[in-house]
């Protein structure tokens, strides 16, 4: 027994001594909760899934770690949110956010702090465009692997006049960078190619009531009705306008490619068209694998318009981590400042297709995709 009591502390000693496996931190930042929860949930599983892919490819000699926080899809909370992710040295990247309003003041705060941000779903123009500015003293950090409202809202305003041949149009928008930003650029197009916008109005989140708008709406009688916004009042506002018996055609941005947009609209939702920035995955080769291993992870659970957007960012973050950011593979310190000059020049072929950044940190992929809703699905439009 005294044997056995000198030799016990030896091996406490011995395992406390054991070399630990060495970690990285990548950082999720979208609404976990809320309103839109839905959405950012399904981010979430996106980039869970690209952490565990990169941890069991045997790629690195050390483990990935993410640490997902929750902005709510509220610029404050997400100002919040970015100062606790700065505060933690051990976090290399930032993915995120899910709202342009969120991104945009945000990014400043991961600029600050020399902290590379890639996002997998804001899509007004002036959050790359404000590190362009002669004002931006910090590093250009800011990174997007979607595109634009800009490219969005052109392409939704030729849709609907050479496509679908209609001449007149509704606009509505929620007041947000991304739902207001996306109808002024869908208004300036359609304006410019010859149609006629006949109202441009804006709703507040959390409305419920849009029937005084649509009435009003409804005496113009316009050819469609655009939104520019996320699926719970777009849900409502094409419900209501169903509910009076309003003909327009339907037209909304990425916001509404959700399951949940059926949800509210119900069967109202049938025969609306939706824009969504990129190729539809089950379209690219090159996105197989992962729509495989998605649909085995979470079974019975729908997809969200950013899960391979979320996924595909964050399997680059661990590519420029190891490939720019670990300085010394025999400790955990990172070069942040590495790791953005890498992404600068990165050429990528993943789940998007092939993916590059121009000087703003946007991607040069623009490619946007029409889908009618039918049968409780969209389908893409050829």
């Amino acid at each position: 027994m005294k044997k056995l009591f000198a030799v016990l502390p030896l091996l406490g000693l011995a395992v406390a001594c054991s070399p630990k496996e060495k970690t990285y931190r990548l950082a999720l930042a979208v609404p976990i909760t809320g309103d839109i929860a839905a959405m950012g949930q399904g981010m979430k599983r996106g980039a869970e899934l690209a952490v565990k892919d990169a941890n069991d490819s045997g790629r690195f000699k050390y483990k990935i770690e993410l640490r997902s926080f929750d902005d709510r899809a509220d610029p404050k909370e997400a100002v919040n949110v970015a100062n606790q992710i700065v505060s933690d040295s051990a976090i290399s990247v930032v993915i995120g956010h899910l709202n342009s309003g969120c991104s945009i003041p945000a990014a400043q705060v991961y600029a600050k702090a020399n902290l590379a941000m890639i996002t997998p779903a804001a899509t007004n123009p002036k959050l790359t465009q404000q590190q362009m500015d002669p004002s931006w003293k910090w590093p250009k950090n800011i990174f997007r692997v979607n595109t634009t409202d800009d490219v969005q809202g052109q392409f939704a305003a030729n849709f609907i006049l050479k496509k679908l041949k209609l001449g007149s149009v509704a606009v509505i928008h929620d007041k947000t960078p991304y739902g207001q930003g996306l109808s002024e650029e869908f208004a300036k197009e359609f304006k410019l190619k010859g149609g006629n916008v006949k109202s441009f109005d804006g709703i507040s989140i959390g409305e419920k009531d849009f029937k005084a708008l649509l009435t009003r709406i409804k005496s113009t009688k316009p050819d469609a009705i655009y939104f520019g916004g996320i699926y719970n009042e777009g849900g409502l506002i094409v419900k209501q306008a169903r509910e009076l018996g309003m003909s327009s055609v339907f037209f909304s941005g990425d916001a509404l490619q959700s399951s949940e947009f059926f949800k509210i609209a119900g069967s109202a939702a049938s025969g609306c068209y939706v824009t969504n920035v990129g190729v539809p995955p089950e379209r690219i080769p090159s996105a197989k694998e992962y729509l495989d291993k998605y649909k085995a992870a979470y079974p019975n659970t729908d997809m969200q318009p950013y899960d391979h957007y979320t996924y595909e960012a964050t399997m680059i973050a661990a590519l420029a981590l190891e490939k720019a950011g670990i300085k010394d593979p025999a400790s955990t310190e990172v070069d942040k400042s590495k790791i953005i000059e890498f992404l600068k020049t990165l050429k990528y072929d993943g789940v998007l297709g092939h993916t590059e950044f121009d000087e703003k940190g946007d991607t040069k992929n623009k490619a946007v995709t029409v889908y009618l809703v039918k049968d409780g699905t969209f389908s893409p439009v050829d």
